[in-house]
């Protein structure tokens, strides 16, 4: 009786879906239903579980996204050549693994560099926007001559004088030195007019500052303090006869 049972259970399974009871057929369907319902949410887990890893390695492993061009922007006095191979990045790199404050603090060593910024632009291009230093002086050093910003920076040296800028005689320029620091603060307060007549300015020491005039006129600066007063009385001044304008103590000027 048991095994009869058994067998009838066993052909009720086995049965093509004709001989199964539509009830047992839209309960199965049901269950069936309910298991893809309650896989689902994992499976759509899985599954951008799977794309994230995907895209990562496109991203971060392969040079599909790589590195294809490095974009110089701003510069006048370096090329974007010298630009590139200071920032030391190898074509192909994947761009989302460049250390963009590495390759800043590698083009901010370039001494023209006062300021860089460095950003990704997808899908391949790597930019590298270049502030330069602007020159404010020239200073001879030996056979040469230096090129200095507003900061006493020396960026660049050049074998014959640039004409366009002012001529600064400096013991040792820089931004550490202290008449460098004097006579670029004096060089932003002249005048137009004395700006004009100038043939060079001589910083031996920040207190002992003078101007050379076209000629042969010289101007007793002294140090760098109350130049504003110093650059307009010197200019009144030019008007009058004599060679030596002597502006130190701009309240007892003399001329001679």
């Amino acid at each position: 009786m048991i095994r009869t049972e058994v067998a009838r259970r066993w052909r009720l399974v086995r049965a093509p879906g004709r001989s199964v009871p539509a009830s047992v057929r839209r309960f199965h369907q049901r269950i069936r239903r309910r298991r893809l319902r309650s896989a689902a949410p994992w499976l759509a887990v899985v599954g951008a579980l799977g794309l994230a890893a995907l895209l990562a390695w496109v991203i971060f492993a392969t040079s599909l996204l790589g590195v294809r061009e490095v974009a110089v922007t701003g510069t006048s006095v370096l090329t974007s050549e010298q630009v590139t191979a200071a920032a030391g990045v190898a074509p192909g790199t994947p761009l989302a693994r460049v250390d963009l404050d590495r390759v800043r603090a590698a083009v901010s060593e370039l001494a023209p560099v006062r300021e860089a910024r460095v950003r990704r632009q997808w899908p391949g291009t790597l930019v590298i926007d270049v502030q330069e230093r602007v020159a404010l002086a020239t200073v001879p050093v030996g056979s040469q001559f230096a090129v200095i910003d507003g900061a006493g920076v020396v960026f660049r040296t050049l074998a014959q004088r640039p004409r366009e800028l002012p001529l600064v005689v400096l013991a040792s320029p820089g931004p550490d030195d202290v008449s460098t620091r004097s006579a670029l603060r004096v060089l932003r307060t002249l005048t137009p007019q004395l700006r004009e007549s100038l043939v060079r300015m001589v910083a031996p020491t920040p207190a002992r500052i003078r101007l050379e005039l076209g000629g042969g006129r010289t101007v007793v600066w002294g140090d760098a303090e109350d130049s504003d007063t110093k650059a307009r009385v010197a200019t009144a001044l030019l008007k009058k006869e004599g060679t030596l304008i002597d502006v130190s103590a701009p309240e007892f000027v003399t001329v001679g």
